[in-house]
């Protein structure tokens, strides 16, 4: 199947423009566009009232934005930006956020983690995590429901909520659902979409390879906390949503891991969205297929939590 239409006039355009790739940039030339071009992308935001406050974290106050479309007790939904543990804040998914709190009528939850090169792996999952714990314990002062909780993410935190998700299952800790969207799920950068793709689709091998080594230029990448692909064990794990883009260098990535679920006993839907690129999920401004991706993900989780 040929990109779509919309999808591939978008890519014209950023051609046409001289738009630098991901990783062609410093880090600060990066995150000072990125705002402008979530707004531009997204389109017009939904009207949900939103809170920005913070939360306890290992490494000092964790900032999050706290969207609840009802004042009654809802589900939470802990949302994870992408932006490859580099770039990304509240500000880049504000829209994304808006839009599932109102079709999900979850509480929804986004979450501004320490970025690398700063603050390196483990860094931004420990706040991931730390947000996780923290909101079980303490869900009515998101407006939250008890015992009601789920986590997702776009591309790397996809990535986060994948971990954060096998974390819960190790500590009894019960989830309803994880949405992977797109996801990093292991740091072998030699898949068959990684070739095939490998420039001229928006994110880019290269620029995974950036990413990889600002948020992890040392260590062990292969390590479960990192590529949750390479875990032991994935079963027991919150049920899944996992969606992924036919022209996407991790379309493999994610989904080698739904298989795995699926294999280990989980609940697993999978939803490959062909002719559309990394990063269309945050792109209803642009691309009409996004707003079918995000209302697949509010039904999910209202279908979670039933």
């Amino acid at each position: 199947m040929p990109l779509d239409p919309q999808a591939q006039a978008f890519l014209d355009q950023l051609q046409e423009l001289g738009v630098p790739g991901l990783g062609e940039l410093s880090v600060d030339e990066h995150r000072a566009t990125g705002d402008a071009a979530a707004a531009t992308v997204f389109g017009p935001v939904d009207d949900v009232p939103f809170e920005d406050r913070t939360l306890p974290g290992p490494g000092g106050p964790i900032p999050v934005r706290v969207y609840r479309p009802a004042d009654d007790p809802a589900p939470v939904f802990l949302y994870f930006h992408g932006g490859g543990w580099v770039l990304g804040n509240l500000n880049t998914v504000h829209g994304v956020c808006a839009r599932l709190a109102r079709l999900s009528g979850c509480a929804v939850c986004s979450v501004d983690y320490r970025l690398a090169p700063e603050h390196r792996f483990p860094a931004a999952l420990d706040d991931a995590w730390a947000v996780v714990t923290w909101t079980a314990d303490h869900a009515e002062e998101l407006g939250g429901r008890p015992g009601a909780l789920a986590v997702g993410g776009d591309s790397a935190g996809g990535n986060l909520a994948a971990v954060c998700a096998l974390r819960a299952r190790d500590t009894g800790l019960r989830l309803a659902l994880q949405v992977l969207v797109y996801p990093v799920t292991d740091a072998d950068l030699e898949t068959s979409t990684y070739r095939e793709f490998a420039e001229g689709y928006y994110l880019t091998r290269y620029s995974m390879q950036w990413f990889w080594d600002h948020y992890l230029p040392d260590g062990d990448r292969f390590h479960p906390d990192a590529s949750p692909l390479r875990a032991g064990s994935v079963s027991g794990a919150a049920p899944a949503l996992v969606l992924t883009a036919g022209f996407d260098p991790l379309r493999d990535e994610g989904e080698a891991y739904a298989r795995r679920l699926e294999e280990a006993g989980v609940p697993v839907t999978l939803s490959r969205y062909d002719g559309m690129f990394h990063g269309f999920f945050r792109m209803p401004g642009v691309i009409d297929r996004s707003n079918d991706a995000l209302a697949e993900t509010a039904a999910a989780l209202r279908s979670a939590f039933a």
